[in-house]
């Protein structure tokens, strides 16, 4: 499944997602905490420096840029410097802030963060000040923003609703967008507040509650799977959506849909640093994908990965999709099913996005009929000169050209892909029908060429290729007295003493 979340990774640029909700401007004050105050039993924190991040809506928005989509932010903000910091932020950020609107009688949110490191290291936060108000925004202020936000609609791929409960989610103007959106048939994800109120997003495609929120909004205590599931088939019935996606901290995420069917995606493990953010990251990702037409389970999967590195860090930073992809092709091996890839397209886009992340690509090929100790070896040994092996196949129609015999190929080409995609060394399995690898090579540009055999570095096939973009070429010799076609001679009673080819 990796390998397939690769793809879908490589679909999520460029699409344009409008976020409702109420944004938010973090300060950070960063120091190290030294020790316990004389004064009062708190702890002494020695300011080295300060920082401004988004947050909310705004930190929402951010998100999907960091996945390289466009984002336009409709919110409400107070008349005061904190705005102008909120927006400059935004622009920074190539965030759309075009469907702002100032209201003078509101602050700003902010929330004060004071970060503190223990022996100036393991960074922990240790206080949190917030300056808000919680009232909803008046009719007016609605008026605006939803004049505003309307002309514009069918701009979008998606619609995100990050509802914080500062006032800017009012059920009015949320179910105004959600119809709205409906009609267009445009994808509307929702990450309610943590009231437990959701009937204010009824007829959402889609809403993203935690554990918590979950239980709130139906009611219930979630402790395990089948609670998972009874609160969102609860929700998804009451307030008629599509699907919903239950997050469940370090569990991953439980989807169900609106035909009651469900199921759990898990996560893995990570060193948990701060959840700043986390909650963003997840819709961000889940919108980027829902632009781009991905499922719900999938969604999940893609979402249980952003999150996951959202975690790792301190407050709320941007995951690129760079950074998804290292950690899907760091930590999870294809099946074999994965490995083996049918499109030369394909294929270079996963080289292309290794190579991206400083991994070296090693390339080598083979009929590999009749897979032997000595195909191993050398595949093992090629493995050892990068940190991924793309082996190219000839398939029968290639391999009975190369004037191998009538009788060849023995095994088929599904069944010799299949094989060499078992072996652990392989990352990835290509058919080729050409006589030579050549126009992979120019396609896939491998920083390494390898070939098993008694070839010297000229007589491989695509030297010149490789070598003439800076790529390195290297023989890897044989395993003596082990070939093909010293089996094929054993299997046909060639080399077999006489009572063994009079056995049959």
């Amino acid at each position: 499944m990796s390998y397939k979340l690769v793809e879908l990774v490589q679909r999520l640029d460029d699409q344009n997602i409008l976020v409702l909700g109420d944004v938010i401007l973090d300060r950070y004050v960063w120091g190290d905490a030294e020790r316990i105050s004389q004064e009062a039993p708190v702890i002494l924190l020695r300011e080295d420096k300060q920082e401004v991040r988004l947050g909310g809506a705004a930190n929402v928005a951010n998100m999907l840029r960091g996945l390289e989509a466009r984002a336009t932010i409709a919110s409400v903000t107070g008349c005061d410097a904190d705005a102008g910091t909120l927006r400059n932020e935004l622009s920074a950020a190539g965030v759309d802030c075009g469907l702002l609107v100032e209201d003078s009688s509101r602050p700003t949110t902010v929330k004060l963060r004071y970060i503190g490191r223990a022996q100036h290291r393991h960074p922990h936060q240790i206080l949190r000040v917030d300056r808000e108000v919680r009232t909803p925004i008046d009719e007016t202020i609605t008026e605006r923003l939803w004049a505003a936000i309307e002309p514009r609609l069918s701009e979008f791929g998606c619609v995100l609703v990050s509802d914080y409960g500062k006032g800017v989610c009012t059920p009015a103007l949320v179910q105004r967008l959600i119809k709205a959106a409906r009609e267009r048939r445009i994808p509307i994800i929702v990450d309610p507040s943590s009231s437990g109120d959701c009937t204010g997003y009824r007829g959402a495609t889609a809403l993203t509650p935690n554990r918590l929120e979950t239980g709130r909004a139906a009611k219930c205590e979630i402790r395990n799977d089948a609670d998972a599931f009874a609160a969102g088939r609860k929700l998804v019935r009451e307030h008629d959506l599509d699907h919903i996606f239950v997050k469940l901290d370090s569990d991953g995420i439980a989807v169900v849909k609106k035909d009651g069917s469900a199921v759990r995606l898990p996560t893995r493990k990570r060193q948990v640093y701060d959840i700043t953010g986390a909650g963003d990251m997840v819709l961000a990702m889940i919108g980027v994908g829902a632009a781009a037409g991905i499922g719900p389970e999938n969604l999940a999967r893609l979402a249980n990965l952003a999150g996951g590195l959202e975690v790792e860090k301190i407050g709320c930073v941007p995951i690129s999709r760079d950074e998804i992809l290292g950690d899907l092709l760091a930590h999870h091996r294809g099946g074999e099913g994965d490995k083996v890839v049918t499109s030369t397209e394909e294929l270079a886009r996963h080289v292309e996005a290794r190579q991206r992340l400083g991994q070296k690509i090693v390339f080598t090929n083979g009929c590999f009929d009749l897979l032997h100790a000595g195909h191993v070896a050398s595949l093992r040994q090629a493995a050892q000169e990068g940190d991924c092996l793309v082996v190219a196949v000839n398939s029968d129609s290639s391999v009975r050209g190369l004037d191998k015999g009538p009788d060849r190929p023995i095994v088929s080409e599904d069944q010799r892909a299949a094989m060499l995609a078992a072996l652990e060394a392989v990352d990835y399995v290509i058919l080729f029908d050409d006589p030579t690898p050549t126009r992979l090579l120019e396609r896939l540009r491998p920083n390494v060429l390898c070939k098993g055999g008694t070839y010297s570095k000229q007589e491989i096939v695509g030297w010149e290729i490789v070598e003439g973009y800076g790529g390195l070429v290297k023989p890897l010799g044989v395993v003596p007295g082990v070939s093909t076609t010293n089996l094929v001679r054993a299997i046909r009673g060639t080399n077999l003493p006489e009572r063994h080819r009079k056995a049959g």
